[in-house]
Formats: structure tokens, sequence, C-alpha cells
């Protein structure tokens, strides 16, 4: 199995834990003298051996992360790096976005803002993470498809 594969999995796996959850709450309870629509041991069954491929996956998913190395690092390294884009990246929107923002003054009596920060450098900034981070998932995406899982 492809590490891609596996992530896919893991990804159905979260939703239908989440259904399995939903299905049993809805059929844990019946008025007397009523049937539940599903049997609540079938759901419970499912869960259980849900859970447990899920953890499966996440233990496999993660020792080859951390044992699959592009260009000098870890699978694990290049994903933390491309967490870390990715916060930068809305932090310095976040601020770029309020360095932009221009009040109107009705007078010349009303208090003048103005900007701290060169937001035109902020966004050069933000284009030239943004572009890491792209090349960085493309070469993420890649290994995914190319990496046996270690089982």
């Amino acid at each position: 199995m492809k590490l891609a594969e596996a992530l896919q999995e893991r990804s159905y796996l979260y939703r239908y834990i989440d259904q399995l959850n939903d299905r049993l709450r809805n059929n844990a309870l019946v008025q007397e003298g009523e049937e539940p629509a599903e049997n609540p041991e079938f759901l419970k069954k499912e869960l259980d051996t849900s859970i447990s491929r899920l953890s499966y996956l996440i233990a496999r998913i993660q020792e080859t992360n951390c044992k699959t190395i592009v260009d000098g690092k870890s699978l694990t390294q290049m994903i933390a790096e491309k967490d870390g884009l990715i916060s930068k990246i809305a932090v310095y929107k976040d601020v770029a976005h309020e360095g932009s923002m221009t009040t109107h003054r009705a007078r010349n009596t009303e208090i003048k803002i103005k900007s701290t920060i060169s937001v035109a450098s902020w966004h050069s900034e933000i284009d030239e993470m943004s572009k890491k981070l792209r090349l960085l998932d493309n070469q993420l995406q890649q290994s995914n498809w190319t990496t046996e899982l270690i089982e």
C-alpha cells in the first residue's frame, strides 16, 4: 500500500468513526416496544474495528514519515515545515491586511492613522513563502504516491 492510500484511508476512517458515533447515539434509546433503526451491537463492533484500523494506520504512517528521507529531510520534518509555513503565512496576511487599512478622514481634525510596516514588503514575503509552500506540498504529494507504507 502506498503512503497516499493510507492517508486517504485514515481520512475516511475519521469521517466514518464520526458517523458511527452519530448512528450509535441515534440508536441508544428507543421508545418502549419499539426497535432501534440499527443494531447498536453491530455499530459498536464496526466502531471498534474502525478505531483499531485507524490506530494501526496512524502508527504505520508516522513510522513511514519518520523513516522516509527526501532531499535530506524526513517526511515528518517536511510536514512540520509545511505546518510552520501555513501558520506564518496566515499571520503575515493578517498583519499585512491590518497595515493596509486606511481610514478616510472627514475633517482635518480627526486622528490620522498610518501604517508602521511596509505592506508591499510583507506581501512580497507572503508570495515567497506561498511559493515555497506550494513546492513543498508538491514534493510531499509526490513522495506520498511513490513511498510504500512501512508495515
